[in-house]
């Protein structure tokens, strides 16, 4: 089990819409917003590194901008309907304590 790190503050989130953190200077994450859950994956695409914080979100699925390559920001798995099931990408465990959201790395 990992540590919990402060990547940004709740109120930086907006539903539907992925915001790229520099956790430290070989990670980078996307979090999404979707209800009151918040979720982080990797923020490059498994494929060629699409930015995947700014690709578009519908439901809990996120499709890199670059190929649209699709993933489930749940658990970082290619989508259901993603063009090829053998990328994925890595999730990680998020919390939020008093407006921070807070990593697992």
């Amino acid at each position: 089990m990992g540590e919990f790190v402060s990547v940004a503050k709740e109120q930086d989130l907006n539903e539907g819409k992925g915001l790229a953190v520099k956790v430290n200077k070989d990670l980078e994450m996307a979090l999404f917003k979707i209800g009151d859950k918040i979720y982080a994956i990797e923020e490059h695409c498994a494929h060629q590194g699409g930015p995947l914080s700014e690709g578009t979100v519908q439901d809990f699925v996120v499709t890199c901008p670059w190929h649209q390559m699709t993933y489930d920001i749940r658990t970082g798995k290619a989508a259901p309907d993603a063009w090829d099931q053998e990328y994925s990408v890595k999730a990680f465990n998020v919390k939020v304590e008093n407006g921070e959201i807070k990593v697992e790395v």
